[in-house]
């Protein structure tokens, strides 16, 4: 293992219980530094985490580590039984340091303590640091189910900032995280010492890295630089990449034609020789001769033509192979025009205080975490009451997605799942539909509850969409938590198709822009939201 680097996997593979490969013969390594991990949804990032965590077993291959392992997973677990202590990782400390406080300064005692007297104090610093106010007496003792998501991820983070591992693995960090939260992370991954690999799809804490490493195909590829500069390679890379592809098209054309030439002279000689032949001006021998001589000459031409085409086809294979064929998501819903000025929805404040939404318009919630967003558009849809705003709906042709994707049946197929939302559509129309969201073959068949993160989204995307009649409003609750970056971009595309008006919480700023936000709402906690400038 080099000195320079800190984690290296080897000939890594893994699957899951149900025969399901995540990961086959993956070579990687990582040195000191800050490296963004990315990938579309099922890549195998978080599998790869795991394994590097310890935390899975890998079918073959080995990892090797060198020093301690920090890891955040994004499933963290609020076990309500656990200490704010426990979840930053200082709950042995403290019990040790409280026996020796109250008389009980043992061997194993003071050895658990060893050089952490103050770990209380730092602790609570570090909380501190990353926003997590804990008022009360004995805030470390406090239970973690009256923390909030976003606390509890600040908390965990907290604690691998005072433990500071040698190797900190972070996956999905910002998720449950409001914009403050998110710029309290930012600021800490940026001045992060040791070795970081972060696993992410918020853009702006990725172009805080050194490097990003791209987990495509089963390979892993590292690129210099933070993500802009990723992005930007790739998209030059791609397009080199199309222009060789338009080359050796170009290559492939010009050998078909050289090579029905040479088919077409091969046929000419082979008619001249059959007629010098029948005309016998010349021996017999010497004619036999001249027409295999001249049927030989034309057999190696043809054939070096057949093997030029040959060359050329491959040589467009590899063009092809180096372009990325992604699919992309299509949205083209007739019926969701909204008029512009139209009303499609009125929220009323007390007194005079009013907000619309007219027209095709696209309208950002925003606000910190606990400010009620979520019970708001709960309240447009008529799924709850907001103690502070009237809802006054100008069409009932609403679409809700929320935040935790809860609207398909887990037990029920794919196929079913979004009949259910449209009883006239044929099978042969629901296919053809939910293959403009990726999902085709046997996934329509596939439970739902078996569907990844992606997947998952899609397929309640699709469904919402092919309700009858469609949906002219589209509410969504935090779209982009279970999507990577390919998929936010395919979600942004497929958005910018969708002639209806949008209303869409979130507090990822660059995918509100690229859907065409252009108003925001400010929410706080139990008030009424106002309108607000973009946030910087």
């Amino acid at each position: 293992m080099s000195p320079s680097l800190s984690v290296v996997c080897t000939g890594l593979s893994f699957a899951w219980p149900d025969g399901t490969p995540a990961l086959t013969g993956l070579d990687a390594a990582f040195g000191t530094g800050r490296t963004g991990l990315v990938g579309r949804n099922g890549s195998g990032k978080s599998t790869l985490l795991r394994l590097v965590a310890g935390r899975l077993t890998p079918a073959s291959g080995t990892v090797t580590v060198r020093g301690d392992v920090g890891y955040l997973d994004q499933g963290l677990a609020l076990d309500t039984g656990r200490t704010v202590a426990e979840l930053l990782g200082v709950d042995r400390v403290r019990a040790a340091l409280h026996a020796i406080e109250a008389g009980a300064a043992t061997e194993a005692n003071l050895a658990a303590v060893g050089e952490d007297w103050d770990v209380e104090e730092r602790a609570l610093a570090q909380l501190e640091r990353f926003g997590v106010d804990l008022a009360g007496d004995r805030p470390l003792d406090r239970p973690v189910g009256t923390l909030s998501g976003g606390e509890a991820v600040l908390t965990a983070l907290a604690g691998l900032a005072l433990r500071r591992p040698a190797v900190t693995l972070l996956d999905e960090p910002t998720n449950n995280l409001d914009r403050r939260a998110r710029e309290r992370l930012h600021e800490a991954v940026a001045s992060w010492r040791g070795v970081l690999i972060v696993v992410s799809h918020d853009r702006e804490l990725l172009d805080r890295v050194d490097q990003i490493a791209e987990l495509r195909d089963g390979r892993v590829r590292v690129w210099g630089g933070n993500y802009s500069a990723y992005a930007e390679q790739l998209a030059a890379e791609q397009e080199a990449a199309r222009r060789m592809v338009r080359v050796a098209e170009a290559d492939v054309r010009r050998e078909k034609r050289q090579l029905a030439d040479a088919h077409v002279k091969l046929a000419r000689r082979v008619r001249y020789g059959k007629k010098m032949y029948d005309t016998k001006r010349e021996p017999r021998v010497v004619m036999k001769q001249r027409r295999r001589d001249a049927q030989v000459a034309a057999g190696k031409h043809r054939i070096m033509q057949e093997e030029k085409l040959a060359g050329a086809r491959e040589e467009l294979d590899r063009a092809e192979g180096a372009v990325r064929d992604d699919d992309t998501i299509r949205v083209s819903l007739p019926g969701t025009e909204v008029p512009a000025g139209h009303t499609v929805l009125e929220l009323r404040g007390p007194g005079d205080g009013r907000l619309y939404l007219r027209g095709p318009e696209r309208v950002a919630l925003v606000g910190p975490n606990g400010s009620g967003k979520t019970t708001l558009l709960r309240a447009v849809v008529g799924e709850a009451d907001h103690p502070a705003v009237g809802v006054a709906h100008a069409t009932e042709r609403i679409g809700y997605l929320p935040q935790r994707l809860d609207v398909l049946d887990e037990d029920r197929s794919v196929l079913d799942n979004v009949r259910a939302a449209a009883p006239s559509a044929s099978p042969q129309r629901v296919r053809a539909h939910l293959a403009r969201f990726l999902v085709r073959g046997d996934r329509v068949g596939q439970r739902a509850g078996d569907l990844s993160g992606g997947e998952r989204f899609r397929v309640a995307l699709a469904r919402l969409l092919l309700a009858d009649p469609p949906p002219r409003l589209l509410v969504l609750d935090e779209p982009t938590n279970n999507l990577d970056l390919d998929s936010q971009r395919q979600l942004a595309e497929a958005l910018a198709d969708y002639r209806g008006a949008l209303l869409v919480a979130s507090h990822d700023h660059a995918f509100l822009r690229e859907v065409g936000v252009r108003r925001w709402w400010r929410t706080e906690r139990g008030r009424p939201p106002v309108e607000a400038p973009e946030p910087g």
